[in-house]
């Protein structure tokens, strides 16, 4: 791997990273100095800078219907801005949310555009209307701790799913404010089997993404949990979700049973996970992000990025045959070595500079992956 190229713009610790799928090479960062910097990869320098906050910038989004607005939380706040609209140095949001009580780490939009949802340290996710600009529901008693990371279910309108620093994941029906699915990874039953070379760390669950639509196809209706002791879990959805009907027993509604690195053989419930874990080639600290690749075939490759300074890059089909067959040879495709732990990464829809990778510096790094 080849030396990354280098974006600077920030004056603090880049935060976050969101690439456009419309418009190739255009990449969004922020950073703790409260600022979006706006990058065209066909430049060299920043395009420009927007100072948004007094605070630091957790997260970004865009809007899913409309790339031209975009959704920043800063502190327990959500704000959204129409960057075709703005002025120079005027930076005034559209719209401002201050639903959460406490501070957001992530804000995310669902496909149809219609809500927002935003996960906070107090364990509450907010789910926001976005057309009527109103707070939607509230949804708590899931999360004992600091709720991490928040998705949307492309492929069920009214579900979400969460990761959380008390280990645990789970699936909400937002509609109905209550959880349809809670797994816990802190049992013991859990961790039982997981590799000797595998970090102590508690599974804190950082980071969970699940694909977009136009990549249902290639890997089917799956959820990405990044978690502290370094594993990566691919879940398949669905089958949690049948698994929680209420004809099965109290103890498959506790989540299934690690099975270490056996490339997902089914639990005594019938259900396959997969861990991508030390033995299979993977982290040796905490993953605090994954995505799937936008670049050449969409959803090809899982990007995970840890604490170990490593980001490892993942044949999703390989990993997807490996639940049939058992067999977990050449899951990783690519080991990058970085300098310093990852605090988030993003891919983007370009043949070369896909690869975007916030560390805990101020400069964003840039990495192409064929």
């Amino acid at each position: 791997m080849t030396e990354p190229r280098r974006l600077r713009g920030h004056k603090a610790t880049a935060t976050c990273c969101i690439a456009s799928r419309d418009k190739p090479g255009l990449v969004a960062t922020s950073g703790e100095d409260g600022c979006i910097c706006w990058f065209d990869m066909r430049c060299k320098d920043v395009k420009f800078v927007m100072d948004v906050s007094n605070e630091p910038i957790s997260s970004l989004c865009f809007n899913s219907g409309n790339e031209n607005i975009i959704y920043v939380s800063t502190g327990n706040e959500v704000k959204s801005f129409d960057v075709h609209m703005l002025a120079d140095n005027s930076w005034k949001p559209l719209e401002s949310y201050n639903y959460n009580k406490e501070e957001i780490n992530q804000v995310t939009c669902n496909s149809r555009s219609s809500f927002l949802a935003s996960a906070d340290d107090g364990g509450e996710i907010k789910i926001i209307d976005i057309h009527q600009k109103r707070i939607f529901k509230t949804l708590r008693a899931g999360h004992t701790s600091i709720c991490s990371s928040v998705q949307f279910i492309p492929w069920r309108p009214w579900e979400i799913v969460t990761g959380g620093l008390d280990s645990k994941f789970i699936i909400w029906d937002f509609s109905k404010g209550r959880p349809s699915k809670i797994v816990d990874f802190g049992l013991p039953d859990m961790r039982s089997g997981s590799n000797a070379g595998q970090c102590l760390n508690p599974a804190f669950v950082h980071s969970v993404k699940v694909p977009d639509v136009d990549m249902l196809d290639k890997i089917g209706k799956i959820c990405v949990v990044a978690r502290g002791d370094g594993v990566i879990d691919v879940i398949n959805t669905e089958s949690e979700l049948t698994a929680t009907k209420p004809k099965s027993s109290t103890k498959s509604r506790k989540g299934t049973q690690s099975k270490g690195s056996d490339g997902g053989v089914p639990d005594e419930n019938g259900r396959k996970w997969l861990h991508l874990d030390y033995s299979l080639g993977g982290h040796t600290a905490a993953v605090s992000c994954v995505t799937f690749s936008l670049f050449g075939e969409k959803g090809k490759f899982l990007v995970s990025g840890g604490n170990d300074k490593l980001v490892k890059v993942w044949d999703c089909s390989r990993c997807l045959d490996s639940w049939q067959t058992g067999d977990t040879n050449e899951l990783l495709h690519l080991n990058i070595n970085l300098t310093k732990k990852v605090n988030w990464l993003c891919t983007t829809p370009a043949e070369s500079d896909n690869l975007v990778v916030c560390d805990t510096t101020k400069l964003v790094k840039v990495y192409s992956v064929s």
